[in-house]
C-alpha cells in the first residue's frame, strides 16, 4: 500500500539527526587523531578539535534539520510529499 508522509515534526528528527551526526563525527575523528598522532603530525590537530567538532556537527546538524523539515512541511501539501510502499507485518489483522 502506498502512503505519503504529510509532515515531519522538526525537533524530534533534528534531536536524533543531530545526535547521529555527533556520534559519526567521533567515529572518524578519534581514529583520524590517533593516527596523526603515530605518524608524528599530532601538533597539527590539537586534542580540543575532537570536543569542538562533535559539538559543531550537533548544532549545525541541529539547524540545518529544523529547517529541511520546516521547508518540507511547507512544501509537502503542495507536492504530495514523500511516498513510500508499505506491507503488512505477516501477524497484523489489519
Amino acid at each position: 500500500m502506498k502512503q505519503q508522509i504529510a509532515r515531519f515534526s522538526p525537533h524530534q528528527n533534528a534531536k536524533v539527526m543531530a545526535v547521529m551526526w555527533a556520534v559519526v563525527s567521533l567515529i572518524f575523528l578519534v581514529p583520524f587523531f590517533l593516527l596523526a598522532s603515530l605518524f608524528g603530525a599530532g601538533q597539527t590537530m590539537p586534542i580540543w578539535v575532537i570536543i569542538v567538532a562533535p559539538l559543531f556537527y550537533l548544532v549545525i546538524g541541529y539547524i540545518g534539520v529544523v529547517i529541511a523539515c520546516a521547508l518540507y512541511n511547507v512544501i509537502a501539501p503542495f507536492t504530495g510529499g514523500i511516498e513510500y510502499e508499505s506491507t503488512g507485518s505477516a501477524g497484523s489483522t489489519a
